[in-house]
């Protein structure tokens, strides 16, 4: 493939990839060539499958990536009703646990679902649904430490707090209520990589936890998770979205599963709004661009 690349690069006369030790990565002349030849590739699949013998399906891979609180409470769940009318389709779930999407990360991957940002891949983004961060503990924690009456008093509890990717400790929460805003530097002794496991030790009574409500959504309604200050929004809700690559907008697979992911968390999002409130905008929290140690640092 690489030999290919370059003899294409020498008969075009242009560099269509940047190469690096991180991988490659498309040039902007690059990605207008990727862009041009779309309608083309797109019309040779379709020109494949009018070829095919009829009611012929052919066998292929859809890789997926996803959040694992997403994937666990809600994705994986579903995909034997996605498998019953798409037998022919193999997925491949990858786990993608940030809040940046970035180029290197989305190589090979059909769709991304992605809580959070986009940063500035070059993917064609489908919103999906909005978020809005909650503060749950289990029901044993709350009885023995309390229930807080407002956001300042979360300094007093154990806060398993997640490290991103980029290196920033999410340990700024942020909340308003009647014009009236308030910011906590939250505090625990627990650090880690993976939502997922802060969400293990909430539920193990450990500390108290902030997820997003779609994410955590079967334990809430089961019970196993009670939410805190619901009647404070909570700022830097991430929005989830679909990216898929620009050449599989034609590619009525990919196409056939993001209106699937929609279709699933459409009536979850309608129950968390009725549960949590109204959906705050996705506005990009101030640590975003900062990327410092600890979110906290942009603490006014």
């Amino acid at each position: 493939v690489t030999k290919l690349v370059s003899s294409l690069e020498r008969e075009l006369g242009v560099k269509l990839l940047d190469r690096s030790t991180q991988g490659l990565a498309l040039t902007a002349r690059g990605s207008q060539y990727l862009e041009s030849c779309s309608p083309v590739l797109a019309q040779l699949a379709d020109a494949d499958r009018a070829l095919a013998a009829p009611g012929a399906r052919r066998v292929r891979t859809l890789v997926v990536g996803a959040p694992p609180l997403l994937s666990r409470a809600l994705l994986v769940p579903a995909l034997t009703d996605w498998h019953e009318r798409y037998a022919h389709v193999h997925i491949e779930l990858r786990t993608m646990d940030f809040l940046t999407v970035k180029d290197t990360a989305v190589r090979g991957v059909d769709v991304v679902v992605a809580l959070g940002w986009p940063g500035s891949v070059d993917l064609v983004q489908r919103p999906l649904a909005q978020s809005r961060l909650i503060v749950c503990a289990s029901p044993a924690y709350w009885r023995q430490h309390g229930v807080p009456a407002r956001p300042a008093e979360l300094a007093n509890h154990a806060c398993p707090l997640v490290r991103s990717p980029e290196g920033t400790l999410l340990d700024l929460w942020r909340y308003a209520r009647n014009g009236v805003v308030e910011e906590v530097a939250v505090r625990g002794w627990l650090t880690c990589a993976s939502r997922d496991d802060v969400l293990q030790a909430v539920l193990l009574g450990q500390g108290v936890g902030r997820f997003a409500d779609l994410s955590v959504w079967p334990f809430v309604r089961d019970g196993l998770l009670q939410p805190a200050l619901v009647d404070w929004e909570s700022s830097d809700s991430p929005p989830f979205n679909a990216l898929i690559r620009p050449e599989s907008k034609r590619d009525t697979v990919v196409q056939d599963f993001v209106r699937f992911l929609s279709g699933l968390l459409s009536p979850v999002e309608a129950q968390c709004k009725e549960a949590f409130g109204a959906r705050p905008s996705a506005v990009r929290p101030r640590w975003y661009s900062s990327r410092p140690g600890r979110a906290s640092k942009t603490h006014r």
